[in-house]
């Protein structure tokens, strides 16, 4: 099988010209973000779409909008309604970080969002890059972007060698990100090209038959295009092992605790974590919440970008004479008439999961 031929280096006007007409005719233009960029709307678009898929994004997006239509109206909200928009949508420091920048806007700039890159980078959630997008989408100014899509496509038109995760390459990627950039029609660009690496140029089965710019493509001359961009080294994902209380009262109320704001699942609400440390889990059930265990259920697996997470649910039923109380950071949650909380997507599998689970809700221990 021959390699496909290419031609004399591409100048950057080819490839933007190329890029644009492509999108012209093909690019995506009626996602909901694009029907009226404002400022905000971007934003929040760009936030849930780090590295999150457009398909995903479209529905939680409209249900965040419908709810928080401005700046102002999610400035104004409280944690929990915002987290609880997020819920299932993974990467909650997101939820948490738009919240918080959504009060910096709201306090220090009027409801009025930053119009350029310094500021925009010092907001909470905030990088290079999608303060780029923002200020090419929203306002027509001229940056760069460099997300995932956007690193793909580069790393295969340049053969790009080495993880783009390294400083050296991202470096080297940024430089070249700037260089393609054009000064007109920079938001066409910055769409076009995100567009570009999320359709055609895709992950696996790329679609370089149809690619406005592989006449040029390295990647494609050596038949390499599966190669890049190269992966992060390989190592092996730990394994974490954690154990959840499911304590029901007798109305069938489960018992819910508000996380701390920092890691995992940072600010959301979630089961009572058992210490590592516990090895009579029954007296610890007993002397903290005056329950008494029924039953160990059985584990799931939840995989995070950096391990696995192996939950074991504990089951116990909430004596009559508990004095468990709801208070600023736990609560009673009742599944029939469930609140707008913000949970993580294994706690909601385990409270649907249990809150079916007739032998607690009955009281009967077996």
């Amino acid at each position: 099988m021959s390699q496909p031929a290419v031609s004399a280096q591409p100048t950057d006007t080819w490839f933007q010209q190329q890029l644009l007409a492509w999108f012209d005719l093909h690019g995506r233009k009626d996602l909901p973000w694009q029907l009226n960029p404002t400022p905000y709307r971007v934003w929040v678009s760009e936030i849930m779409l780090q590295q999150t898929q457009v398909a995903t994004v479209i529905d939680y997006y409209q249900r965040f909008m419908a709810r928080f239509p401005d700046i102002s109206s999610l400035a104004s909200a409280h944690i929990d309604d915002v987290l609880h928009l997020w819920s299932g949508l993974g990467y909650y420091a997101r939820g948490r970080n738009l919240h918080r920048s959504a009060r910096l806007i709201h306090d220090q700039y009027g409801d009025e969002f930053p119009d350029n890159i310094e500021t925009l980078i010092q907001l909470p959630g905030i990088g290079r890059s999608t303060a780029g997008a923002i200020l090419a989408l929203a306002f027509g100014q001229h940056h760069a972007i460099l997300d995932g899509n956007v690193k793909r496509v580069l790393c295969r038109f340049e053969i790009i060698e080495g993880w783009p995760g390294t400083q050296s390459v991202q470096k080297r990627l940024w430089e070249l990100a700037e260089r393609y950039t054009p000064a007109h029609r920079v938001g066409d660009y910055t769409q076009a090209i995100m567009d570009l690496g999320a359709t055609l140029c895709s992950r696996t089965r790329p679609a370089c038959e149809q690619c406005p710019v592989s006449a040029h493509c390295q990647a494609l001359a050596q038949q390499k295009v599966n190669a890049y961009p190269q992966s992060k080294p390989r190592k092996t994902i730990p394994v974490r092992q954690t154990r959840l209380l499911i304590l029901q009262n007798e109305a069938g109320h489960i018992l819910l605790q508000q996380r701390p704001p920092a890691g995992i699942w940072g600010g959301l609400w979630s089961l009572p974590e058992c210490p590592d440390d516990i090895t009579d889990i029954p007296r610890w059930i007993k002397q903290q919440f005056k329950g008494t265990i029924t039953k160990t259920g059985e584990s799931m697996r939840h995989t995070f970008s950096h391990f696995h997470l192996d939950i074991t649910p504990i089951v116990a039923l909430s004596g009559p004479d508990g004095r468990i109380m709801d208070d600023q950071h736990q609560l009673w949650y009742n599944p029939a008439k469930p609140k707008s909380l913000g949970l993580a997507a294994p706690i909601k599998k385990l409270l649907a999961r249990y809150s079916r689970d007739t032998t607690i809700t009955e009281g009967t221990i077996k």
